[in-house]
């Protein structure tokens, strides 16, 4: 649920990564042996950069698996910004389009590769340069430490505070923290919060005050027939297997720092469908799970999500578009709405990671498979009649005609 990550390691003054450089980090950060804030830490560049040479790898895996193509159209982009170099020739002048150019190329870099090309000893001035650069004067003098120990330590008693009690906003986190003996002010329990991508779970729905992201539809919640109410006790139930799924990402700490899992869930059998750890939050992590599940199991009617940008964004919701699936999405601020999953991962808190001290990456997604497998085909569960999950979701199956095929019970 978290958006965003912290270990904050920039670069050395004037340093230049090669292309083939960044691909090799990239590799590293996708062999997911490492937290994202140790690999920062060990090439001394923010986890941001990192990220971005993510992205910009993955989005540009297809031309290399199909160079013919991708150098047709660059030619064709190449011809089209001819032309329209021409026509700017004829109206400004061949000395100013050069100067335009070079300026918006310059413009367009990157952070490193800005601060990488101000230098002192010219005649012009620090300030000039980086307000031709468009750079922040701080961001040259700015060194970022990583994450201190301490801090992890916060963010790990944070986690264990909200899991035990979701209904905290801000301030009973913040007090609770103070009282554990923690030194610690209430705008940096915000920060730590986005980091963690928790937010209380209100009884009653609340007022919309934040301001939506234009850039990414928000859809309706459509959940709500499926809950119901007695007295004031409200409970949800889902008479079927794959009539709704929901999705959602939690943080996971390692002694090493700390990863994202995401999983899919089924609401009528409490079934995980699929999951992934991650050593980065992105848009690919909610994909993958989402596409794993639907290889593996028939399409859901719906499936929900909180408003998170991995579920808003493009690459996700065009999943479900193109299987036909309705879009769901939590109210804002309310988690309770996406129940089942967020009961899972306090479950999987509580009877494994709290009381496991795992020391990489590996052990931890060794302790997480065994842990899941255990909880989809051994452990009973009391509101499932004492059944197993997976047991539940295959008699649904059968019983409704879904293309029943009991899958090996090595997969989630």
């Amino acid at each position: 649920m978290a958006r965003c990550n912290p270990a904050r390691m920039r670069t050395k003054k004037g340093q230049i990564y090669s292309a083939d450089k960044k691909a090799q980090i990239v590799l590293e950060v996708l062999r997911e042996e490492q937290t994202l804030s140790q690999i920062a830490s060990k090439y001394q560049i923010t986890t941001k950069t990192i990220q971005n040479w993510k992205k910009q790898f993955l989005d540009n895996v297809a031309i290399a698996m199909e160079p013919a193509k991708a150098v047709s159209d660059y030619k064709a982009e190449l011809e089209a910004k001819e032309q329209e170099l021409n026509e700017a020739y004829k109206k400004l002048g061949k000395a100013t389009v050069e100067r335009d150019w070079a300026v918006g190329k310059l413009k367009s870099l990157d952070l490193l590769n800005k601060k990488g090309l101000v230098e002192s000893k010219l005649n012009i001035s620090i300030a000039r340069q980086c307000e031709l650069l468009e750079l922040s004067r701080s961001s040259i003098y700015y060194k970022a430490k990583p994450m201190s120990e301490y801090n992890i330590k916060i963010l790990n008693a944070m986690d264990e505070i909200y899991t035990d009690n979701p209904e905290y906003g801000y301030r009973f986190i913040h007090k609770q923290l103070v009282e554990d003996g923690f030194r610690i002010g209430k705008d940096r329990v915000l920060k730590y919060m986005q980091i963690l991508g928790i937010n209380a779970i209100y009884p009653h729905k609340k007022k919309l005050t934040s301001i939506k992201d234009n850039q990414h539809h928000i859809y309706k919640y459509l959940l709500d027939e499926y809950w119901t109410k007695q007295g004031k006790t409200k409970t949800v139930k889902v008479n079927k297997a794959n009539e709704v799924w929901s999705g959602d990402i939690t943080y996971i700490r390692t002694n090493g720092g700390f990863v994202y899992l995401a999983a899919v869930i089924d609401w009528h059998s409490k079934a995980i469908l699929s999951y992934k750890i991650s050593n980065s939050m992105d848009a690919t992590l909610a994909t993958d799970v989402l596409k794993e599940a639907l290889a593996k199991y028939p399409k859901p009617k719906i499936f929900n999500s909180d408003q998170g940008s991995q579920y808003t964004s493009y690459e996700h919701t065009n999943i479900l578009k193109q299987h036909d699936i309705q879009i769901s999405m939590n109210s804002k601020g309310r988690s309770i709405d996406n129940i089942i999953i967020e009961r899972f991962f306090r479950t999987l808190k509580h009877s494994n990671i709290y009381i496991n001290d795992y020391k990489s990456i590996n052990e931890l997604k060794q302790g997480i498979d065994n842990y899941i497998y255990k909880y989809n085909h051994k452990r009973f569960h009391s509101s499932l009649n004492y059944k197993k999950p997976m047991e539940v979701y295959y008699e649904s199956m059968k019983v409704n005609n879904q293309n029943y095929i009991k899958l090996d019970e090595n997969v989630a």
